[in-house]
């Protein structure tokens, strides 16, 4: 094995225990840290200096991103007016691996006269921000992947990884859904996909394939064709949906020899079809045809009666494949 090799996987396995033995120190004080989050009016303001901030600003934009108010506050702007932004509804999180950081060591006596709720990342409990919290989270490694043991990786690491732990904890304690996930993430595929629902996609109105059960086969193509969806849907003389027939049903019909003028519909369609309501999540709708194999797919209302038809086309124009 190459020395490049080598110091990659000696990273990627200290790393990996630095995460075991960390999973192994879980205790009280995380439930602790997460009631802390969950009780306050405010949000969770995260600080770090460093490598400590930067991974403070993912955790805190993933804390933001699934159902907890959480912004990241520079500690040295903190000291210097930043610290205006924090109420005494709040609760602060701050990441020092040493718990000595004077930037963040500073902010104890303010946050102190807030009365504000501290939650501590650190390595040291005994450290002095570890001293001043309310609950700890415990990033401390054996060993940093650094050969020289300096360079935060495996802390920093821990840290990240901590930081999504209890970003976890609280999305499932507040029953945060899809749904609220896409009201946060409304750009892209991503916030497509949750957010688009089959009756934003479904053709209606005239544009619905249908023909009678009595309806001939003639008279099925020429309705498939006019509406362009690749299968109409089969009703009964109420208005309600019987059965389907698609394009792959018309040339099962044409193999066997059967004729399109004394055919009926009723007699080609495939009985009881896969159908979806409109209310249902649009990639619901698209896992379903994938599912199920199918490139087409009737919307019926608690009646069903047909209100809507889609294909595979209409997710790709919306956006959601």
């Amino acid at each position: 094995m190459s020395r490049i090799r080598e110091a990659a996987r000696r990273t990627l396995q200290i790393e990996a225990d630095a995460l075991t033995a960390a999973e192994q120190r879980l205790d009280g004080e995380f439930e602790r840290a997460v009631e802390l989050i969950l009780g306050s009016q405010g949000r969770l303001v995260v600080t770090g200096m460093g490598k400590s901030g930067l991974i403070g600003r993912k955790i805190a934009a993933t804390l933001a991103s699934t159902g907890t108010p959480s912004f990241f506050m520079h500690p040295a702007e903190g000291s210097h007016g930043d610290l205006g932004m924090v109420t005494r509804q709040d609760v602060v999180l701050a990441i020092s691996s040493s718990g000595e950081t004077g930037e963040v060591v500073s902010l104890l006596p303010l946050l102190q006269r807030l009365d504000v709720p501290l939650i501590a990342m650190v390595g040291r409990r005994e450290s002095t921000l570890g001293s001043s919290a309310a609950a700890i989270l415990d990033i401390g490694v054996a060993t940093e992947a650094c050969p020289m043991n300096l360079a935060p990786t495996a802390s920093t690491t821990v840290t990240l990884a901590l930081g999504d732990a209890l970003s976890v904890a609280l999305l499932e304690e507040r029953g945060f859904t899809e749904e609220d996930f896409a009201r946060f993430h409304p750009g892209g595929s991503l916030g497509k996909r949750l957010l688009l629902h089959i009756r934003d996609l479904m053709h209606t109105g005239e544009a619905v394939p249908r023909v009678p059960a009595t309806a001939s086969m003639r008279e099925a193509l020429l309705e498939m064709t006019a509406k362009r969806l690749g299968m109409t849907a089969v009703e009964d003389g109420d208005g309600r949906l019987l059965g389907l027939i698609t394009d792959g049903d018309l040339r099962r019909a044409l193999d066997h020899g059967l004729d399109l003028q004394t055919t009926t519909a009723g007699d080609a369609m495939t009985p009881d079809p896969h159908t979806i309501g409109p209310d249902a999540l649009a990639a619901r709708g698209l896992q379903f045809m994938e599912d199920k194999a199918i490139n087409g797919l009737l919307v019926v209302d608690d009646d069903r009666r047909v209100v809507g038809a889609l294909n595979m086309h209409d997710f790709l124009r919306a956006g959601v494949i």
